[in-house]
């Protein structure tokens, strides 16, 4: 045995002192192992949507329900089960309804309802060692719930101490919090991963909310999307970041986030935009009225865009003039306009503006911010660098996210892998070294961490620079296209002049043979693996299918977000991967939070099996192949207590 392997075994010694011990947990590892495959959700495209997002998390994208209708199909009626479908998502706002409901015999109702709670609990928590659920149970009520769980209710001795049990809960006041807890450990036991393939930010008016919620759950990972990263930069403090974070807050008119949910000051830009931009703004910058708070100022909200805009073009010709290699320089748009004309120059042909009045824009000096501009923007990267629950939230995206993540043999990444014209990975060149494919994506792992962790530095410029090329960049992986073309959605008419074209992953990832070369990149098994995505909404309604390439590619971007909505004819997407194989749930719109509680509302989704399999156990996952490593190791300190080369302890 080599002196490095024993120093090892010692450590684990440590743990585990001596055979008894080594030999129980060999026996529990490999129990586990032989356990039903546990269960994973994969949602993208949050952008801020919080009412609905946290419903599907609530009813575990309708497993919930499924699991109800099972187990009491015949026990009870389709209202029954939908009122305690409700109670079980929502368990301290519908018990405050059904109280005052069950008021005459609230005690037989406690007690009814704590017995269906537990027949439903047994079945979901069915697929877990009992030392799992256990941990997932509430604090102080571990042993109650596990005896309840696990005891048998077959022998009437167990039968008279169960009862005697719930007679005991409800005698002591405590059935309305069991009813609770349990409920919550019926809804984390439903999802035991979950995984969010990016864009939790803009558009909806709650990604703080969406981020509170998540650094609170049991297991997770997040893949960044382009809509994440620009946050992810302004809160470094890029000034272009930030300003495209302005842009977007007003244009959807969800200024509250900025305000409300991270305090951030932005009343100097708000003064701004309202003495520089005195005239009427064109309705494109206030073209998402349906979507704005009750009560907001759209016409402040155009200008705030307008303005926030024309500082956007100025700043991120800064980064491009920065970074020949980023090959943008086709973005660089103010010096190509005749302001006496109202004409621009694009490429040898002059096209009439749509919006002439541009009073911050110096013509000879067209990418100079202003002296008030400047103001503006110092005090926005302040408090943008300032704000804690901002700093809070994007370290925890650093914590749990990355670019892209390998995970039971499933490519996760938000967007593409870059691609050229003849189908090949793109080969990027950046300081000198040459990339593409899975090297491309690590170097853009290390430095997007960067631009959080470094103290300021040039190289900390320069990764806040990059995480700006990310959200628009022609190569960024989770941008996908040639050009954000937000100047000429703005200020031309020509329609072919705003087209954003898609990268050309997007046309060759529709073939299976190119989906296994992309996986066997990433090291993954071809046959076994599939790439899953989201980032371009998947237009059902026109007949399009999210699952692509013979299955080898699963977009899953289903319009969780209301703008969206219109184009896929659907309200977002769930993945769910359990031990049977591959589900696809898409989700019907949902009403609001106060309309499930109160009417017993639920998101109706309609599923679809992408793809069945001999039932996977753990030890079919990556868990499985780690718990056989500690197998294997445990093996070897047994070895090494029989032959004595390490001692046991008593």
């Amino acid at each position: 045995m080599e002196q490095q392997e024993l120093k090892y075994l010692k450590l684990l010694s440590e743990k585990f002192p001596n055979i008894q011990e080594v030999c129980t947990e060999i026996i529990n590892l490999k129990a586990i192992r032989n356990l039903p495959k546990s269960t994973e959700h994969f949602l993208s495209d949050l952008h801020g949507e919080y009412e609905s997002f946290l419903h599907i998390l609530k009813n575990a994208s309708g497993v919930i329900k499924t699991k109800i209708d099972e187990v009491f199909e015949y026990t009870m009626t389709n209202s029954e089960r939908r009122k305690f479908a409700t109670l079980i998502y929502y368990p301290e706002e519908k018990l405050k309804l059904l109280k005052e409901e069950n008021k005459d015999n609230l005690n037989e109702y406690y007690k009814i309802t704590l017995y269906r709670l537990i027949k439903l609990c047994k079945v979901v928590a069915s697929k877990y060692s009992r030392s799992k659920v256990r941990k997932a149970m509430p604090k102080g009520y571990e042993y109650i719930i596990d005896e309840l769980l696990h005891g048998s209710m077959e022998l009437q001795d167990k039968e008279t101490y169960y009862a005697q049990i719930i007679e005991s809960i409800i005698k002591l006041g405590r059935a309305e919090a069991f009813i609770i807890e349990i409920s919550k450990l019926i809804q984390q036991l439903s999802i035991d991963h979950l995984h969010i393939i990016g864009d939790i930010y803009d558009r909806g008016p709650g990604p703080d909310i969406i981020i509170d919620k998540l650094m609170k759950y049991h297991s997770i990972d997040i893949e960044w999307g382009n809509h994440d990263i620009v946050w992810m930069g302004a809160a470094c403090g890029n000034p272009a970041c930030i300003m495209n974070v302005i842009r977007i807050c007003a244009r959807y008119g969800t200024v509250s986030i900025l305000e409300e949910g991270y305090g951030i000051n932005i009343r100097k830009m708000t003064e701004f935009a309202k003495e520089q931009y005195t005239n009427r703004v064109p309705s494109v910058f206030h073209s998402h009225t349906e979507e704005f708070e009750e009560g907001l100022d759209i016409e402040l909200m155009g200008k705030m865009e307008k303005a926030a805009a024309i500082m956007q073009f100025k700043l991120e010709a800064e980064i491009i003039k920065r970074h020949p290699e980023y090959e943008m320089e086709d973005r660089l748009l103010l010096d190509k306009i005749n302001f006496e004309e109202g004409t621009i120059n694009i490429n040898g042909y002059t096209y009439k503006l749509l919006d002439t009045d541009f009073p911050t824009i110096d013509k000879d000096s067209p990418y100079e911010l202003s002296v008030e501009e400047k103001e503006v923007v110092e005090k926005l990267i302040k408090s943008f660098k300032n704000s804690e629950k901002l700093q809070k939230h994007i370290n925890f995206l650093y914590t749990k996210g990355s670019i892209y993540k390998i995970y039971n043999q499933n490519l996760l990444i938000h967007g593409c892998i870059p691609m050229n014209d003849l189908g090949e990975l793109v080969e990027i060149k950046f300081e000198n070294k040459k990339l593409k494919g899975k090297e491309y994506l690590d170097y853009i792992d290390e430095i997007a961490r960067k631009a959080f962790y470094l103290d300021e530095s040039e190289e900390k410029t320069n990764a806040m620079d990059f995480l700006w090329y990310l959200w628009c960049g022609k190569y960024s992986p989770i941008f996908c296209k040639n050009a954000m073309k937000t100047f000429e959605r703005y200020f031309l008419e020509d329609k072919n002049l705003r087209k954003e074209i898609k990268n050309p992953f997007y046309k060759f990832a529709q073939d299976e043979n190119v989906c296994k070369y992309i996986l066997r990149e990433f090291g993954i098994n071809e046959e076994e693996g599939r790439i899953i995505g989201g980032h371009m909404p998947v237009k059902l309604k026109d007949g399009e299918s999210p699952i692509k390439a013979n299955g080898k590619l699963l977009i899953i971007d289903g319009g969780l977000s209301k703008p969206y909505q219109k184009t896929t004819g659907i309200a977002g997407y769930t993945l769910i991967y359990n031990s049977y194989g591959l589900l696809l749930t898409a989700h019907e719109p949902f009403t609001s939070t106060e309309d499930a509680i109160i009417n017993e509302t639920d998101i109706h989704s309609t599923k679809q099996i992408v793809e069945k399999v001999e039932r996977k156990k753990i030890a079919d996952t990556d868990i499985g192949k780690k718990l056989e490593g500690q197998i294997k190791d445990l093996n070897k300190l047994l070895d090494a207590y029989k032959t004595g080369k390490i001692k046991q302890e008593e």
